[in-house]
C-alpha cells in the first residue's frame, strides 16, 4: 500500500491571507516522487514533484483562465493572449525567448482550454534556472506591443482558417455548440473572424492584467529538482514584476454548481465538400467532480476506447463501415459531454448511426459484461499509469490536482478507486447516461440529407 496520504487541501488555508510562504509536503508516492507545495504571500502557488532519477524537468505556468471565462465580444482573447506573451517582455525580444530554451536543447510550449492556460519548458535538470527565469518573465511582463498584436492577429486567423479545413477537428466544436449553444463552453476556444478581426491591444491587455493574478496561478515542476530552490528561484524572478504583489489567498476553484444548462437534443450540420463524413452522436455527461466518474472511464472504455471496444468491433472490424470510430467524455467543472465520433463514406452515415444507436441502447438495456468490466477497468488503470512516464505528465498532473480539484490524490489510491468500480456502478450510469436524448454533428457533403433521429 501506498505510504501517501489522502491530500486534500484544508478549506481554511484557502481563506487565510498569508504574510509569508507557507509549505507543506503532499505525499511521498511509492510510484511516484516527494510532492510539496508552497504558498506564496502573493496567493500564487508553487507544487514539485521531485524525482531524482530523472535528468530533466518539465516546469509549467499554469492560470485558471480559458474560453469560457470570455464575453462574447472577447471571444479568443485568452487563447490571442497565449499567443502574444512569447512575442516579448521588457526584458527578452521574441527571439530571446525561444532562443535562449532552444540554445541548451529545450522546448517550450502553451495551449489554451476552456478553463484554464498552460505555458511549460522541458529542460535538462541543470538548466532548470534559465527555464524558471525565462517562463515567470513571459507570464509577468510582457509587452503587448500593439506591432506584435497585428502580426498575431494575422497568425490566428490563419489558425481559424486552417481548422476550418479540417473536419475531423470541426465537428467537435459542432457538436459542442450542440449541446451549450451560446453558452461559453459551446463556443470555438480560438474565436471566431468576427471576433478576432476587431479586438484591440487594449482589451486584451485589460484582460491580461484583470485575469492573471497571482491567487489564479499555479506553478507546478516534476523532474530532479529541490522544492526549496524552485520556490526561490520563482520568487525572484517575479520579484518587482507586476505578479510581486500586495498578500492574498489563491483563488478558489470554480464552482461546479450551478449545473451549466444545456440545449435540447438537435442536429447541426456543416455542409462542405469532403471525402468522409464526419459525425459526433453524444449528449450531455457528468461534471468533473462527479464521483461517478471512474465508473463512466470504465464505460468509456468499453464501448469506444480502443480496438477491443463494442463500437470499434461491430463498426470498423466486422463491418469495414469506418477507419475510426471511438468514444469520449470530456468534463467540466459544472458540466460534461459524452460522446461518439466516426469517419466514415458519406453514403455509410445512417448506417454508422444506426449500428451506434443500437449499441448505446443495447448498453442502456442490458448493461456490460464482467468480462468487459474487468478489460475496462484495466484500459484505465494502465492508461494513468503509463502516462506518468514522463516528467511532462507529471507537471500536469501537479497543476490539475490543484486547479481543477483541490486535491492531489496518490497514485495508490486513484487506482484503487477504479478497482472499486463495480458492474452496478457502470451499469446504473449506462441506464441514466445513454438513454438521454442525443444530439448529432455531421460536417460532410450534405445540403438536404435527412439524418434519422
Amino acid at each position: 500500500m501506498s505510504r501517501a496520504r489522502r491530500s486534500s487541501f484544508p478549506a481554511g488555508r484557502r481563506g487565510v491571507i498569508a504574510s509569508r510562504a507557507v509549505t507543506r509536503t503532499l505525499s511521498d508516492d511509492p510510484l511516484g516522487g516527494t510532492v510539496r507545495r508552497t504558498v506564496l504571500p502573493s496567493g500564487l502557488r508553487v507544487l514539485t514533484e521531485a524525482i531524482p532519477a530523472m535528468r530533466s524537468v518539465s516546469f509549467g505556468v499554469w492560470v485558471a483562465v480559458g474560453s469560457r471565462d470570455e464575453t462574447g465580444p472577447q471571444a479568443g482573447a485568452a487563447h490571442f493572449l497565449e499567443h502574444l506573451l512569447f512575442k516579448g517582455t521588457h526584458k527578452r525580444s521574441a527571439l530571446d525567448i525561444s532562443a535562449e530554451i532552444e540554445a541548451v536543447g529545450g522546448e517550450t510550449n502553451a495551449f489554451t482550454t476552456k478553463e484554464y492556460t498552460c505555458y511549460y519548458a522541458r529542460v535538462l535538470d541543470a538548466d532548470l534556472p534559465l527555464a524558471i527565469d525565462v517562463m515567470c518573465d513571459l507570464i509577468a511582463d510582457s509587452v503587448l506591443a500593439a506591432a506584435d498584436v497585428e502580426t498575431e492577429r494575422g497568425v490566428i486567423l490563419e489558425e481559424i482558417a486552417m481548422h476550418d479545413d479540417e473536419p475531423g477537428d470541426e465537428v467537435h466544436d459542432l457538436f459542442a455548440r450542440a449541446v451549450y449553444g451560446d453558452h461559453p463552453l459551446g463556443r470555438l476556444i480560438s474565436g471566431t473572424e468576427e471576433t478576432v478581426t476587431p479586438m484591440t491591444r487594449r482589451q486584451i491587455q485589460s484582460f491580461y492584467r484583470r485575469r492573471y493574478t497571482p491567487p489564479q496561478i499555479v506553478v507546478a515542476a516534476a523532474g530532479n529538482l529541490d522544492h526549496a530552490v524552485v520556490v526561490r528561484l520563482v520568487r525572484q524572478a517575479l520579484r518587482g514584476s507586476p505578479l510581486d504583489t500586495a498578500p492574498a489567498a489563491p483563488a478558489s476553484r470554480r464552482p461546479a454548481t450551478p449545473t451549466v444548462r444545456t440545449k435540447p437534443a438537435a442536429t447541426l450540420v456543416e455542409p462542405k465538400e469532403t471525402e468522409q463524413a464526419h459525425v459526433i452522436l453524444g449528449c450531455p455527461g457528468i461534471a468533473r467532480a462527479d464521483g461517478r466518474r471512474f465508473a463512466l472511464g470504465v464505460l468509456n472504455n468499453v464501448l469506444g476506447g480502443g480496438m477491443s471496444s463494442r463500437l470499434f468491433q461491430e463498426i470498423r472490424e466486422r463491418r469495414g463501415l469506418a477507419y475510426s470510430v471511438y468514444s469520449y467524455a470530456s468534463q467540466y467543472a459544472d458540466s460534461g459531454l459524452f460522446a461518439v465520433y466516426a469517419g466514415c463514406a458519406p453514403g455509410k452515415v445512417d448506417e454508422v448511426l444506426d449500428l451506434t444507436r443500437a449499441e448505446l441502447a443495447r448498453v442502456a438495456a442490458e448493461g456490460i459484461t464482467e468480462t468487459e468490466l474487468a478489460r475496462g477497468k484495466g484500459m484505465s488503470k494502465g492508461s494513468f499509469v503509463l502516462g506518468l512516464e514522463d516528467t511532462g505528465s507529471r507537471m500536469s498532473r501537479l497543476a490539475k490536482g490543484e486547479l481543477l480539484y483541490g486535491d492531489l490524490v496518490p497514485v495508490d489510491e486513484l487506482l484503487t478507486r477504479v478497482d472499486a468500480v463495480t458492474l452496478d456502478d457502470v451499469n446504473t450510469l449506462a441506464a441514466d447516461l445513454l438513454a438521454r436524448p442525443m444530439s448529432l454533428a455531421v460536417v460532410g457533403p450534405f445540403d438536404a440529407h435527412r439524418f434519422s433521429a
